[in-house]
C-alpha cells in the first residue's frame, strides 16, 4: 500500500507498505485524507526526536475497515476522524476527563507497519500518511456520513488544538479580548475558537500579509502585519491599550512567547501552543506577572477527543465551525514532496493529502 516514510535521510513516498490486522481494542482504518502539519516536518528536522524508520502523518479521517475484539463504538463502514491520544481510559488523568495528560498517550510508539520485512514505527499513534493504519479504538471518533472526509481530516489536530485551547484551556469568555500570534494552521483555529466563544476584539499577528484575508474570515477583527522593523507591540497596543485578556503563541518562537507575556493586560493569561526546539528557554521579568497574569502550557487543546470531535463536527454542520475554508491545496499522496513545499512556502492554510482510490 502507499504511504510516506522517514528513514533518517529524507521523507519519501513508497508503495510497498504493509500493516497488520487490528488486535483487541484496535481499529483498522482506510485513510481517505490527511492534513499536513508542521509537527510532521518537526520529526524530519529533529525538533521532535522519534525512533526510525517511521510512517508519518497524524491528522486524518477515513472509513473503518475492521475492528478487533472488544470494540463496540465503531463498526466497519463508519466514518471516523482520528485523534493522536492513545489514552488508557483508566488512569487518574483519564478519570478526571484529562486524556491529554494520560501517560499512556506519551511516547512508546508501536510498530504496526512493515516494509521489505522491516518493522516501521507509528508516528503520534496514528501514521495517517498511509492508505491504512491501525489505531486504538479510543482514537477513532465516529462522525456523521454527511461530513466530508477531506475537511474532517483537520479535526484531529489543528482544530482540536486551536479551538480546544480557547474553549478548554483558556476558557475565553464572551466579550474578552484575544491576541493570536501566528496565523498558521493552529492559529487560524484559535481565531475561530475565539469567535465561537464570543471574544472581541480578536487580534491576529503574522509576518505574512497574505494571511489577513483568511484570518479575518475565521474570526479576526484586526490584523497586525509583523513586518521587519515594525513595532508590533505598539501596533497591538493601539487596538488593545489595556492589554489582552488572552494571548496565544502559536509559532514556537521564544521571542514571541515573551511578546505574548508583554502584551497581557491585568489578570491576562498567555497560552503556549507553538513547539520550539527541544531545550529552548524563554525569559521575562517575573514582576510582569504580579497583576494576576499567568502563563499556561497546553497540550492538544486540553481536549477530550470523543467529546470534542463530535462537538466540532456538529458545529461544522451548523455552519459555526469553518473547515472547508481551512483546506488549501488537495494533492494525491504521491505528490507529498510538492505538498511539503506548499507548506514550507506558506502557500496554503492547510495542505491535504488524498488517498482517493
Amino acid at each position: 500500500m502507499r504511504g510516506v516514510i522517514f528513514d533518517g535521510e529524507r521523507p519519501r513516498f513508497v508503495d510497498d507498505l504493509e500493516v497488520r490486522d487490528p488486535g483487541p481494542g484496535e481499529v483498522l482504518v482506510a485513510v481517505a485524507a490527511a492534513g499536513l502539519c508542521h509537527s510532521d516536518l518537526a520529526v524530519v528536522d529533529g525538533t521532535i526526536p522519534h525512533p526510525l524508520p517511521v510512517v508519518l502523518g497524524h491528522e486524518g479521517a477515513g472509513v473503518v475497515e475492521a475492528v478487533g475484539p472488544g470494540v463496540a463504538h465503531v463498526s466497519p463502514g463508519d466514518h471516523v476522524a482520528l485523534s493522536t491520544l492513545a489514552s488508557c481510559g483508566a488512569c487518574a488523568d483519564c478519570d478526571r476527563g484529562r486524556p491529554a495528560m494520560c501517560r499512556a498517550a506519551f511516547g512508546r510508539p508501536g510498530r504496526p507497519f512493515r516494509r521489505n520485512g522491516e518493522k516501521l514505527f507509528h508516528f503520534a499513534a496514528t501514521s495517517v500518511f498511509a492508505e491504512r493504519t491501525v489505531v486504538k479504538a479510543v482514537q477513532a471518533v465516529r462522525i456523521p456520513d454527511d461530513v466530508p472526509l477531506v475537511p474532517a481530516a483537520l479535526l484531529g489536530c489543528g482544530v482540536l488544538t486551536g479551538v480546544g485551547a480557547v474553549l478548554n484551556r483558556a476558557r475565553v469568555g464572551q466579550g474578552e479580548s484575544v491576541l493570536v500570534i501566528g496565523a498558521g494552521g493552529v492559529g487560524l483555529n484559535v481565531l475561530q475558537g475565539a469567535r465561537i466563544a464570543g471574544a472581541v476584539p480578536i487580534v491576529a499577528v503574522d509576518a505574512n500579509p497574505e494571511k489577513e484575508k483568511t484570518a479575518r474570515l475565521l474570526g479576526a477583527t484586526h490584523f497586525v502585519h509583523a513586518s521587519a522593523g515594525r513595532d508590533v507591540l505598539a501596533a497591538v497596543r493601539e487596538v488593545l491599550p489595556a492589554g489582552a485578556d488572552h494571548a496565544f503563541e502559536c509559532v514556537g518562537d521564544v521571542r514571541l512567547v515573551r511578546q505574548a507575556v508583554d502584551l497581557l493586560g491585568r489578570h491576562g493569561q498567555a497560552v503556549l501552543l507553538g513547539v520550539p526546539p527541544l531545550g529552548a528557554e524563554a525569559s521575562f521579568p517575573v514582576s510582569s506577572l504580579y497583576l494576576d497574569k499567568s502563563i499556561l502550557g497546553c497540550r492538544y487543546g486540553s481536549s477530550r477527543p470523543q467529546h470534542d470531535i463530535a462537538l466540532y463536527a456538529r458545529l461544522y454542520r451548523e455552519g459555526r465551525l469553518m473547515l472547508d475554508e481551512l483546506v488549501g491545496r488537495i494533492r494525491p499522496v504521491e505528490e507529498f514532496a510538492q505538498a511539503m513545499d506548499d507548506m514550507n512556502n506558506h502557500a496554503v492554510a492547510r495542505g491535504v493529502l488524498s488517498f482517493d482510490r
